[in-house]
């Protein structure tokens, strides 16, 4: 038997609604409207026909989800926050195709804030109130403002090494496991002098492997973000040479964010783990070193891709 409770004050005309579903007063749903388990749709909510809403969906008040959206398991949308699906909208002028919106499992929408159309915002994220989303967010980013930018990511502990090494980044031996799968930090001999300070590594002992590949990245905007991808066999090794960057590391399980702000810090990834760089000072340069060639199959670039790869590994070992 059904436990679907629907407010005598509201036209819902879709029979596609699942079990332990609450809506209430003033909500219209249109007749091909999907809705899932154990959602509440609360008072003066409009849903239209080509909208799909995952299972354990919590959407507040004065919210319009219009034909395109896709809304996944475990969302959170907060009143009054506003969707698109026409980039060029006239009066009694229809697109062929309105534009699918995607808010991924596990995400929040914060109150007043607008998702403009054909965007997806990834497993976890986190938009502030108010904010105007314009471009598609990575999962687990906390983004606020307008235009939206990234300010941080969910669940990722914030650590700024300084050459004291302060209680929360302390180095034994001048090396330091940061708990996010095999990543370490180091950090380099530093030999100051007033004709110019030094710093070097050692491949196989600071550098724990012999490189193949190097490149730098600069001149990036503030508000952009990189990487965003993990790699399968591929090791790597960043040296913020000037400025600073925030480098978040994630291994399906743990997650933390650390500062790159000193040219004898030196960070090691290796593989299957997800790292981001953002928040780049504008004289930032970022090198990076690699243990092979560039090979496009190496790199795991979706986010989903990258945790499926690591259950499967995690399920043959």
């Amino acid at each position: 038997m059904s436990n679907i409770q629907i407010h005598t004050l509201s036209d819902v005309q879709s029979e596609a609604i699942g079990d332990g579903t609450r809506v209430w007063q003033y909500c219209v749903i249109f007749p091909k409207a999907t809705v899932g388990k154990n959602c509440n749709i609360c008072a003066q909510v409009l849903i239209e026909n080509d909208v799909v809403i995952g299972d354990h969906v919590t959407i507040k008040s004065g919210v319009q989800l219009w034909d395109g959206t896709r809304i996944g398991n475990r969302v959170f949308i907060g009143p009054n926050a506003t969707f698109t699906n026409d980039q060029f909208p006239r009066s009694k002028q229809y697109p062929n195709q309105f534009l699918i919106t995607e808010i991924k499992d596990g995400a929040s929408i914060g109150a007043n804030a607008t998702i403009l159309p054909g965007l997806t915002i990834g497993e976890g994220a986190m938009v502030g109130a108010g904010a105007v989303v314009t471009r598609n967010i990575p999962p687990h980013a906390i983004v606020v403002g307008n235009p939206a930018v990234i300010t941080g990511y969910v669940g990722a502990n914030n650590t700024k090494p300084d050459n004291q090494y302060s209680a929360s980044i302390d180095l034994t031996e001048n090396s330091k496991s940061l708990g996010v799968g095999a990543c370490v930090l180091y950090r380099l001999p530093l030999v100051p002098d007033i004709r110019g300070n030094l710093s070097v590594a050692e491949y196989e002992k600071q550098i724990p492997f012999i490189p193949k590949r190097c490149f730098w990245v600069f001149d990036v905007p503030s508000r952009e973000v990189r990487g965003e991808h993990a790699h399968k066999k591929l090791h790597q090794y960043l040296i913020c040479v000037k400025g600073s960057v925030n480098v978040v590391l994630d291994d399906g399980v743990n997650k933390t964010e650390l500062i790159l702000d000193k040219p004898n810090l030196g960070l090691h990834i290796p593989p299957r783990v997800w790292g981001i760089q953002y928040k780049y000072s504008a004289d930032a340069v970022l090198l990076v070193l690699a243990s092979d060639a560039y090979h496009a199959d190496d790199y795991l670039r979706d986010y989903v891709e990258f945790i499926s790869h690591i259950n499967s590994q995690t399920a043959q070992s």
